[in-house]
């Protein structure tokens, strides 16, 4: 990049206020002045002030030899790429235990679906656990992916081994919207978190057992507490990647799930007279942890706490509340990934030229000297879909074209379907997910829409970043950590169509001037984020999470 490209580029960046995002439940009035207990030591340090320090390399000496003893860490999740994915979930999960087997000893736990069962991995029989209250017997399998990850499934095929996504039959694989999920979620569910709780406790007849539960989402919710509810204190880590997210039940089900009836308070799973997977998480987990630091300030905010901002103030308060970035992994290199057509880099633009042509011919777009855009998301009200449906018409106008993938929402769907047949060959709605055809398409586009509402951390920027293509995206959540405005990627501070306007029509001017384009394209390249770089922070979560547990146990001899 030349002096003067890079100077333009730092004259792009634009100032940033406060983003915002509705819910429709407020329970931090609720919470807000309780007090909150749940019989554990609480540490005097601010997480937030250390674990979200972007130097992840400055850490205190005295732990140095203690982070670089290994863990055996058991990370539980309902999806993983190398089987079954829905959303970001299945690629962290895929990762994240890739990237801490450097200096950990991980396995994965996740349900026997049938792609797994299904699938041309052996799975060995390894440990039994019986009934408990309404959730029924079950075995533990074990199979080894071919890079030597440990995966431990359960197997239970009246739970698991059912046609459609983990949640749920319908478009959005969430099991949300138009999509009831599976009417057993929480007997499923319920079914994975007590099975971890008894394999952190030595209960499943296993070779190995963890010293720390590493949890992932709702789904898991119930694991800390199984734990907490048998009077154990064993360490917990749970990570919310999507707070909107939070498997609400009737309450009527406690006794089935095998729940004390007297954890069913506003300090427990209560939840406006249902029970919340969510909120068990929160409260019996020994760190609670999200995917970047912004999300993990602005969870506390009734704007994006979905109803448990008083929850999380509290453990923010309490030092146990704290954000680490995802990342991305090594396949993602534009000069040596195998699903393109053909590799760049920041030198030479010729590759991603040729994977512009070929996805304007996949796609049946007219050929174009104008930029191209790329929407690559679940089709769901969160990612802001209005506004780019919205804004369409101005995009083709000024010469953009767009290839929306993804699928969600019905209405969604329906209107990225018309919008195609208004405007032929400048956009194409491909309804559904293809990962190499989303790789071309990041290799491809020129700018990544993304005007989520909120983001906790998001991975199609980072992606695109990497491919050299622009992220055009509201300053909320992750999306705010990962794009420097006006060098990596465009960034609008008001959700509402004229602010969204103003930074496509930034992205345009852009484009416009050559110099300045590349240089941005260099800059969006260079600053990928790695998984590489969460190690240290999760090891030192993980340390702080085991030394809190001995203290526990000291104090209650």
């Amino acid at each position: 990049m030349g002096d003067v490209a890079l100077s333009e580029v730092a004259n792009v960046k634009s100032m940033s206020d406060e983003s915002m995002v509705e819910n429709d439940e407020k329970e931090g009035p609720r919470l807000k002045d309780a007090p909150f207990t749940d019989n554990q030591v609480i540490p005097r340090q601010h997480l937030n002030q250390t674990v979200t320090n972007p130097r992840y390399d400055i850490i205190d000496r005295r732990h140095n030899d203690k982070l670089d003893s290994p863990q055996r860490i058991l990370f539980v999740t309902t999806e993983i790429t190398d089987f079954v994915k829905v959303g970001g979930l299945g690629d962290v999960s895929s990762a994240l235990p890739r990237a801490l087997a450097a200096h950990h000893d991980v396995r994965v736990l996740i349900p026997a679906y049938r792609e797994m069962v299904q699938s041309d991995y052996d799975i060995v029989t390894v440990g039994h656990l019986p009934a408990f209250a309404g959730l029924p017997a079950c075995d533990i399998g074990q199979l080894t992916c071919r890079d030597g990850l440990i995966v431990y499934v359960l197997l239970c095929p009246e739970l698991y081994e059912r046609e459609g996504t983990p949640y749920g039959t319908g478009s959005s694989g969430y099991g949300d919207g138009q999509d009831e999920g599976w009417n057993d979620n929480d007997i499923r569910f319920a079914r994975l978190s007590r099975a971890a709780a008894d394999i952190a406790l030595g209960k499943a007849n296993l070779d190995w057992q963890p010293q720390l539960l590493h949890l992932n989402d709702w789904a898991c919710g119930l694991a800390p507490a199984y734990v907490h509810w048998q009077g154990h204190s064993i360490p917990t880590i749970f990570t919310i990647h999507n707070l909107a997210y939070q498997g609400v039940f009737d309450a009527s089900r406690l006794a089935l799930l095998g729940i004390p009836y007297d954890a069913f308070n506003i300090h427990g799973v209560e939840y406006y007279g249902d029970l919340s997977f969510m909120k068990a998480g929160i409260v019996y987990a020994s760190q609670v942890t999200t995917v970047s630091a912004t999300y993990a300030q602005e969870i506390t905010t009734p704007k994006f706490g979905c109803g448990l901002d008083g929850l999380l103030r509290c453990k923010a308060e309490q030092g146990r509340l704290s954000g680490i970035p995802n990342g991305i992994d090594d396949s993602w290199d534009p000069r040596t990934d195998s699903h393109l057509i053909q590799a760049f880099s920041s030198n030479d633009w010729r590759g991603k030229r040729a994977n512009a042509d070929y996805v304007r011919r996949h796609f049946g777009l007219t050929p174009s000297q104008g930029p191209l855009f790329a929407v690559i998301s679940r089709m769901v009200h969160q990612k802001g879909l209005d506004l780019t449906i919205e804004a369409a018409k101005a995009i083709v106008h000024a010469g953009g074209q767009i290839v929306f993938m993804g699928c969600g929402e019905h209405h969604v769907e329906e209107a990225l379907r018309k919008l195609a047949i208004r405007f032929p060959g400048a956009i194409t709605a491909y309804i559904g997910f293809d990962e190499y055809q989303a790789r071309c398409l990041f290799a491809g586009s020129d700018f990544l829409l993304m005007p989520s509402r909120f983001e906790p951390c998001g991975l199609s920027q980072m992606y695109a970043q990497r491919f050299g293509s622009l992220p055009i995206a509201h300053r909320t959540g992750g999306l705010a950590d990962t794009i420097e405005d006006g060098v990596t990627g465009f960034l609008f501070d008001d959700m509402q169509f004229g602010s969204y306007m103003h930074a496509i029509q930034r992205a345009f001017a852009v484009y416009k001037s050559t110099d300045l384009f590349n240089a941005m394209r260099g800059a969006a390249m260079t600053g990928r984020y790695h998984w590489k770089q969460s190690i240290v922070p999760y090891s030192k979560l993980y340390l702080q999470a085991l030394e809190q547990a001995g203290n526990e146990a000291a104090l209650a001899q």
